[in-house]
């Protein structure tokens, strides 16, 4: 007796299977009765001629206005989604993205008996028919009825690869339940499709693409991810016993899930069995070789499929590079399409991060840092010249912040790329200041006469860059370190005074102050427009490390601004490359960034950070401390590699302050940022850069900027003309000033990273 229509038009993993997951079967007793009716539509089928419907109780095949008009169609075969892999700067992978776990592999790297096994219990004849298998089919159905159960598949191995082409392009549910709907229509359909892929491909193409599109169970799609997954080995790798499991998986991969617990696990060894016997049946193997193999434990291991930047090792340096993904237009139209092709696109991601810098910067965070410390320190490492960021390190894990040492967004960047709103920078905004003083013609000797505060004298002593007029003549700022008196550009900032650095903003103009710093790509980290009063010089906005820490990368690149940059390439599944160049351009003239460095240069060894010393090669920095030591900050420079790091409280840092706490272990009255910032920042650099020859800062231009270096400048020349006495209210006077204040509450996000009130006292 031929095999019946319903039984030729399986859908594609053996239609009419009982136990399928994806359709209920006929019963035994209804496919029997329809036997003969049937057979004469399965020779024509066969033939590919078309036919009216087939009439007759419970044999209606298609509606009476149909025919069964059987001719290939094209099967569209979109890419699969497979896992993209990131790698660091030397190419080892420290994280995946994945929605559907795949790893698409040839056939060559699929071991023989993964193949036999696989051809044995789903389509033995593979080699034999076309895209259906009368044959086969017909000996499937007599078998399986026979028995009561399913012992071997319906079929073809095209078929079913067709089943799960429509299966895993289908978007929406109302297109799934199409695709696995128990319909004739659906199955003529399939076999449409599949006489088509017949055509285009031979049987070993037919077969690697099945394999690889197929579902295993255990969130492993594909041959190769099954086979991680289950045994913790390559696909190539596979004994007999672990292929017969696999072959088994395929059938009933939701009933059969090792992950469902034991009654699954028992349900797959027994299904196991069956492939083995199978495979002896048909002198694939020995019946010695099927006994022993089905002595063998199920084995299976469960190996983790990590995802995420949860998973990675560098999980804030990962947020980063999704983000840089995720936010680019250039990878999608919206940002559900760019996570789409992050998540499902099969690419490989280069980065620049080091390996040996990122280890660097978390052990030097961990000395002094506990994850369980109340206040958290975050560092960033960016290449000078390139914007590459080296490392991203925090005292913190990523995590979904249940605990205290877990933090739910990348407390290392700013809010495009997953982060906070970050913490008031302190006085490593002064350099700016600095900087702009240095555009104007002032020389490294040049200064100011400063007294203990300094009160604007006027509203219109600051406009900002729209030109109004926000100078505060009833708010007086006050010095915390260094003492009233004449200071240079050097000594100034050496001692990081308050009171110099807001009348030298005076001097040279608040916008050009804010414009300089902008050149650096200095923003604030909740995207919002920098706060431009006359505490500006004092670090009154809330930054992230990364930011801070290219802004001063591009003083040791001479002046040179590249784009902080985390890809460097991004191969697709087919092989393309794309490279990704540093964006940069000349942001400050060379001998300006040259004598920047060397006044900076004067912060180890005559300066704040003279207590903490240098790293014993040419460097430069500023420290950072805000108003009441809410934050402290620490950001450096070599001409190799740059970094920041910042140390508050994500509770709430003007709730918070960083007075009277034990962190690491240790107790500290107060933090400035000499006391962590800095010898964390000293510690990664010394590691980071171990190995690596030392390059040198350029010599400053003496005709043009003066004096010798930050080794002989003397604490008060000779007063010359470019000297600007503070306003003489404030002369040697004492007002005990509230502070440096901005204007306005920016209160961030809930009790989240650097929240803060605009109230910031650069101290050093």
């Amino acid at each position: 007796m031929r095999a019946p229509v319903e039984r030729l038009l399986t859908d594609a993993r053996g239609a009419g299977r009982p136990s399928r997951d994806t359709g209920a079967g006929t019963s035994a007793g209804g496919k029997i009765a329809r036997l003969a009716g049937a057979a004469v539509a399965a020779g024509l089928l066969a033939s590919g001629l078309a036919l009216p419907a087939v009439g007759g109780a419970g044999a209606v095949v298609v509606t009476a206005s149909d025919e069964l008009n059987i001719k290939p169609v094209d099967l569209k075969e979109p890419p699969l989604a497979e896992k993209t892999t990131v790698l660091d700067a030397r190419g080892n992978q420290i994280a995946q993205f994945w929605d559907v776990y795949r790893e698409v592999v040839p056939l060559s790297q699929v071991a023989d008996v993964m193949k036999t096994a696989i051809i044995s219990i789903e389509d033995y004849r593979f080699y034999e028919h076309g895209a259906i298998d009368l044959e086969g089919t017909m000996r499937a159905l007599a078998k399986n009825l026979a028995s009561g159960g399913v012992s071997q598949g319906g079929s073809s191995i095209t078929q079913q690869y067709v089943k799960q082409v429509l299966l895993t392009t289908a978007v929406t549910k109302k297109e799934q339940e199409k695709a696995l709907e128990a319909s004739y229509a659906r199955k003529l359909n399939e076999l449409r499709y599949a006489m088509a892929v017949e055509q285009k491909y031979s049987k070993d193409q037919i077969l690697e693409k099945y394999l690889n599109i197929a579902f295993f169970g255990a969130r492993a799609n594909g041959v190769e991810a099954a086979a991680k997954r289950f045994f913790g080995v390559p696909a190539a790798k596979l004994t007999l016993s672990q292929a017969a499991t696999l072959a088994a998986a395929v059938q009933s991969p939701n009933s059969t899930n090792p992950d469902a617990g034991k009654k699954a696990q028992r349900l797959l060894l027994e299904r196991r069995n069956l492939v083995l016997d199978r495979m002896a049946e048909l002198k694939k193997i020995t019946p010695e070789e099927a006994a022993k193999a089905k002595k063998e434990k199920l084995g299976y291991r469960g190996t983790p499929l990590p995802g995420g930047c949860e998973a990675s090792p560098y999980p804030y340096f990962c947020f980063y590079v999704r983000s840089e993904i995720s936010g680019n237009p250039a990878f999608g139209k919206t940002e559900e399409d760019r996570l789409r092709f992050l998540n499902r696109g099969g690419l490989t991601i280069r980065t620049t991060l080091d390996p040996k810098m990122q280890a660097a910067a978390d052990a030097a965070i961990r000395k002094r840092v506990y994850a369980s410390d109340n206040p958290m320190a975050s560092q960033a490492l960016v290449q000078p010249g390139t914007g590459a960021i080296k490392a991203m390190a925090a005292s913190r894990k990523y995590g979904i912040a249940k605990r205290r040492n877990e933090m739910s967004y990348n407390v290392v960047a700013d809010a495009a790329h997953g982060g906070g709103v970050g913490f008031q920078a302190g006085s490593t905004f002064k350099t700016f200041t600095l900087i702009a003083a240095l555009k104007k013609g002032m020389k490294i000797n040049d200064g100011i006469t400063t007294g203990a505060g300094y009160t604007a004298p006027s509203y219109a002593a600051f406009k900002n860059c729209k030109g109004e007029s926000i100078g505060d003549p009833t708010h007086t700022v006050t010095n915390d370190e260094g003492s009233p008196g004449f200071k240079t550009l050097q000594t100034g900032t050496w001692g990081s005074v308050n009171t110099f650095f807001v009348a030298l903003e005076q001097r040279v103009g608040l916008c050009d102050t804010v414009e300089t710093a902008k050149s650096l790509g200095i923003k604030r980290a909740d995207g919002k427009p920098l706060q431009e009063y006359e505490t500006f010089t004092l670090g009154i906005n809330e930054m992230d490390p990364v930011t801070v820490a290219n802004a001063y990368a591009a003083i040791g690149a001479r002046g040179k601004y590249c784009a902080p940059m985390a890809i460097t390439q991004i191969t697709d599944r087919d092989g393309k490359v794309k490279r990704y160049t540093p964006q940069c351009r000349q942001a400050l003239d060379p001998e300006v960034a040259d004598a920047t460095a060397d006044i900076l240069s004067g912060v180890f060894t005559k300066g704040t950070m003279r207590g903490v010393g240098g790293i014993g090669r040419p460097a430069a920095g500023k420290t950072g401390t805000t108003d009441a030591y809410a934050t402290a900050w620490f950001a450096g420079f070599t001409p190799d590699l740059a970094g920041a790091v910042s140390i508050g409280d994500p509770r709430g840092s003007t709730e918070h302050k960083l007075t009277g706490v034990t962190i690491g272990g240790s107790y500290y009255g107060i933090v400035a940022g000499a006391s962590l910032p800095g010898p964390i920042w000293k510690d990664t650099m010394m590691a980071a850069l171990k190995g690596v020859r030392a390059t040198p800062f350029h010599p400053v231009n003496s005709a043009r900027f003066g004096g010798c270096g930050q080794g002989c400048a003397p604490e008060r020349p000779a007063r010359d003309s470019r000297e600007v006495r503070d306003d003489p209210r404030n002369g040697g006077r004492d007002l005990n000033g509230r502070g440096d204040r901005g204007r306005r509450n920016d209160w961030g996000r809930g009790n989240d990273w650097g929240r803060g009130n605009g109230n910031g006292r650069g101290r050093g």
